[in-house]
């Protein structure tokens, strides 16, 4: 696969994994959907489930402690979607409008307002907090 390609369907692929655990889902699997319905019909609605799957299974082992491996997920949507670029010369700018408006909704997360925290911990008791995504690993 051409360089630049590859590097495409890598972008796109992290930002779509990314995009899995935000109020930008929504968005992104639709586009990724649509996309497949204009280039590879055929495999369209494979697509829809697997990507249904795929955030359950990543939102349920965040859950429970017991994260998904994101890097073999970014690996996977990278090939598919390096598949979906080989389909057509039209399917690199889809893919490109699509990725921006991916972009727009992973920053749409902005809190407004206000955030009062209090924590009280005694002994060696640890206290964590976030107004947005945290992410501890603790051994």
């Amino acid at each position: 696969m051409d360089p630049q390609l590859a590097a495409l369907s890598a972008g796109a692929s992290s930002t779509l994994v990314t995009l899995m655990v935000t109020d930008g889902w929504q968005q992104a699997r639709d586009g990724v959907v649509r996309l497949w319905r204009q280039f590879r019909p055929e495999a369209a609605a494979d697509v829809a489930e697997a990507l249904d799957t795929v955030r359950a299974a990543v939102l349920v082992g965040r859950a429970a402690g017991a994260p998904v491996d994101e890097v073999a997920l970014r690996d996977e949507w990278a090939r598919r979607i390096g598949e979906l670029l080989a389909a057509g010369a039209d399917a690199e700018a889809a893919l490109r409008a699509a990725l921006a408006g991916w972009q727009d909704a992973a920053g749409g997360q902005a809190l407004s307002g206000g955030i009062h925290q209090d924590a009280h911990a005694t002994g060696s008791g640890r206290v964590y907090q976030a107004g947005r995504d945290q992410h501890i690993t603790e051994r």
